[in-house]
């Protein structure tokens, strides 16, 4: 067999009317689906005419019907025109893929659309958006038009399937929605919705707009600063509902130990006195971006401040106390797995050497 001899070429996509293709299950195609389906441009500019049975949706993108667009018209036809120049490939064919989900290559719905795809009740419902937020890679060669707001991205997240539609997972489609709100009271409803509802910790909210460049903008880092103490509450309610769910014997809660007659040891979530083993919460979110008046925005510690917090640990463990760290994610995720590293602690607490004598007190 010649492996040099050029491959044979594909059979040319069977025309199909017109009229079928407006009764199909996705009223809207692109210009060069329409050619491969045997609709040349000059009918496609005829049906488009004013009074006529279709529209030039967007550039290269029609909706072969004459009244209002759905919301999942919109949706998708934001995508047709963000892979538009591939779509022949990548999209719907004649026959029975007709019936099956679009895949875009490429190209997902982000922002407050996506948002409301993912469920947030803070967000605008699809049809009341007036732009609809497409992400695409940063070096695709392609504008904003119209509804259709163009975000990039240096590199492009996995997308999420929504309702048949390639949507930008929570984090990346909260940060291009805060992008666009000038109104701080609005920016804190998505990200303690996004906190609270469980969708995302605040550590990766705060890493996701600082990426973003968004905490140097002072509406947003003002809700920031309330997002991280509402993250902070969500995880102490989580770390008292392992406790009970999974049957630990109660600790102290929100103590301080001090040596005797010595110096502040620390204050922790949670404390076994007994057993010398204590939970600390870490919802400091990341230490990355600029500094702010001595600590980075949305309560991000300075790099001193997390050494300080290191040698705390370090401190308690020469005591011979077992600090284990939670983070929110673990207790949202892995509550289970938790419960049992500490039970194991607990348990492990009579093979130990004697912890030091400590003082504990109220926090």
């Amino acid at each position: 067999m010649n492996h040099d001899s050029p491959l044979p070429p594909l059979p040319p996509l069977s025309p199909r009317p017109p009229h079928h293709l407006a009764a199909g299950p996705r009223r809207v195609l692109t210009t060069a689906q329409l050619r491969s389906h045997g609709v040349p441009a000059a009918e496609v500019d005829d049906r488009c005419r004013p009074g006529g049975p279709w529209q030039q949706f967007l550039p290269g993108v029609v909706l072969l019907h004459p009244g209002p667009p759905s919301s999942e018209e919109r949706l998708h036809a934001a995508l047709l025109y963000a892979t538009r120049e591939r779509s022949v490939r990548i999209l719907v064919q004649p026959g029975p893929a007709d019936s099956t989900a679009p895949h875009y290559e490429d190209a997902m719905i982000t922002g407050p659309a996506a948002l409301t795809l993912h469920g947030f009740s803070s967000a605008p419902p699809l049809p009341s958006l007036e732009t609809l937020d497409v992400l695409v890679p940063r070096l695709r060669r392609l504008r904003s038009t119209g509804w259709v707001r163009i975000v990039r991205t240096p590199v492009l997240p996995a997308p999420e399937r929504v309702a048949g539609v390639p949507v930008a997972p929570v984090p990346r489609a909260l940060a291009d929605a805060v992008a666009t709100l000038d109104d701080a009271a609005a920016v804190l409803r998505l990200l303690t919705e996004a906190v609270v509802g469980g969708h995302c910790d605040a550590a990766t909210v705060v890493r996701e707009l600082t990426g973003a460049k968004l905490l140097n903008r002072p509406h947003v880092v003002n809700a920031v600063d309330s997002l991280v103490a509402e993250g902070r509450a969500v995880a102490e309610d989580r770390l008292y509902r392992m406790v009970r769910e999974y049957g630990l014997p109660d600790p102290v809660w929100n103590v301080d130990l001090h040596l005797p007659g010595g110096p502040h040891l620390g204050g922790l979530d949670a404390y076994w006195p007994d057993q010398a083993v204590a939970v600390e919460l870490d919802t400091r979110p990341s230490r990355q971006g600029p500094r702010r008046e001595g600590r980075l925005p949305g309560g991000s510690l300075p790099k001193d401040v997390w050494s300080e917090h290191a040698r705390k640990r370090e401190h308690l463990e020469r005591l011979g106390i077992t600090v284990v760290h939670l983070t929110p994610h673990k207790l949202r995720d892995a509550a289970e797995q938790q419960a049992a590293v500490i039970r194991t602690a607990l348990m492990a607490a009579g093979d130990r050497d004697p912890a030091a004598y400590v003082v504990v007190l109220p926090r």
